[in-house]
């Protein structure tokens, strides 16, 4: 029988807590210091993209600080993330590490934060075991390690802003968009996000553009009221103020890791698989940027409401249509960041526990949408997929292309990165 991992409040890292967690033997450092990653997105209104990016740098961060230590003992080596384990203290608190380096990440990106990261960093340490001297070494080494990862990410191409303008074309995108310098994004794990690039949207006076125009026309008309397709697009909607799609994942993989035995009890393996995850969400940010930037597709809402341009008999104009998500959408159309994501973390999840059949609950940032279950880590990809549909904000096809991005992107990362080179876990 499958177990059914519940997840239906936003304070994931003390909901989720094993009850041996709870006192002061050990605290959760990779739980709580993605909580408040979770809410520095939200907090800071970040776009989906720099929400990605922040995913990973956390991560990656706390994934070199332990596994820095744990070369330094010996027991096992795997290869680092960004910052090589070279000078890893041998006697040291790992917990300690994964937590100063996670706040060394934050404090440095939103030091107005820093009083919530030093109080939550002081609480964290003042409950690890003594002896003091590995907790102190610890929490220095994983400080150094996260300051490494600010610095190795100070000039990856994620700034500054770069505007893409819009253009008035039959199939382009209308408005300017503010976000395209992260096509240019240095990636966190794969050779090069640019070969996973779309081959684009199916010509305007295609069958197949028709009849991805005339699903959405149909399923994503907000004037066409359906409490099911309504429900899925608000759990998935994740706009400003959330913890944006990518987060969505982070928080599938709160709900999960804390009730499987691979990760319930294993500091090193619940830090691989946080890295793999934020590594696969940042680098789906920069393909997904980069075939925006190529395609510069228009949105539904414009096609429909242009569909006298298209030069396709099979798509009528509606000049009065409303997407059901209420804004057009901010970026380019083709392919879906959300459907990138998606199955980016989909492909890092059933990969990792090697089974996609795992059911888990969680609930979307938008409150009135109450929790889902799923199944599966697939139909989750999937449902997130087919919500941008139900928003009236993407065609089928670039939900498909976004698809198959986040799962080459995911598949070279687990292919290639954070391998073990010795015996151990």
């Amino acid at each position: 029988m499958k177990e059914l991992i519940s997840l239906t409040m936003v304070g994931v890292a003390e909901a989720t807590l094993p009850q041996s967690a709870t006192g002061t033997h050990k605290i959760q450092p990779v739980l709580t210091w993605n909580e408040l990653a979770l809410d520095a997105v939200r907090t800071k209104r970040l776009g989906a993209f720099a929400a990605a990016r922040l995913y990973a740098m956390v991560n990656v961060a706390m994934y070199d600080a332990v596994n820095g230590i744990r070369v330094a003992r010996k027991r096992s080596r795997r290869d680092f993330a960004l910052v090589p384990p070279d000078s890893a203290p041998h006697r040291a608190n790992r917990r300690a590490a994964a937590a100063a380096a996670a706040h060394a990440v934050l404090s440095a990106l939103y030091p107005d934060m820093t009083d919530v990261y030093n109080a939550r960093l002081e609480e964290d340490l003042a409950a690890l075991n003594p002896p003091p001297a590995r907790v102190e070494t610890g929490r220095q080494w994983g400080e150094k390690v996260g300051q490494q990862v600010v610095e190795l990410r100070a000039n990856d191409g994620s700034s500054p802003s770069e505007t893409q303008p819009g253009d008035t074309a039959p199939g382009a995108y209308r408005a300017d968009w503010g976000s395209a310098q992260y096509r240019n994004m240095e990636p966190f794990g794969v050779n090069d996000p640019n070969v996973y690039l779309s081959d684009g949207p199916p010509a305007l006076d295609s069958a197949a553009y028709a009849d991805a125009f005339n699903e959405v026309k149909t399923l994503g008309n907000a004037a066409i009221p359906d409490q099911e397709k309504d429900e899925i697009f608000n759990f998935w909607r994740a706009g400003g103020g959330s913890a944006r799609p990518p987060g969505e994942w982070i928080k599938i993989a709160l709900a999960v890791a804390p009730q499987q035995p691979l990760t319930s009890s294993s500091l090193s393996r619940t830090v691989r698989l946080f890295a793999l995850l934020g590594m696969a969400l940042g680098d789906s940010a920069a393909t997904s940027a980069q075939s925006k930037f190529t395609y510069h597709f228009w949105r539904p809402a414009t096609a429909i409401r242009n569909a006298d341009t298209d030069g396709n008999l099979a798509t009528e104009q509606d000049s009065n249509w409303t997407q059901r998500n209420g804004s057009i959408g901010g970026s380019p159309e083709h392919t879906s960041g959300q459907s990138t994501f998606a199955r980016a973390g989909a492909t890092i999840l059933a990969s990792f526990y090697r089974d996609d059949s795992v059911t888990f609950s969680f609930t979307g940032d938008n409150a009135i949408a109450g929790a889902r279950t799923f199944d599966s880590f697939s139909a989750a990809a999937t449902e997130a997929g087919r919500a941008r549909i139900f928003a009236g904000i993407h065609f089928e096809f670039s939900n498909q292309a976004g698809q198959q991005a986040g799962r080459g992107v995911a598949q070279e990362i687990l292919d290639t990165r954070l391998l073990k080179t010795r015996r151990g876990h």
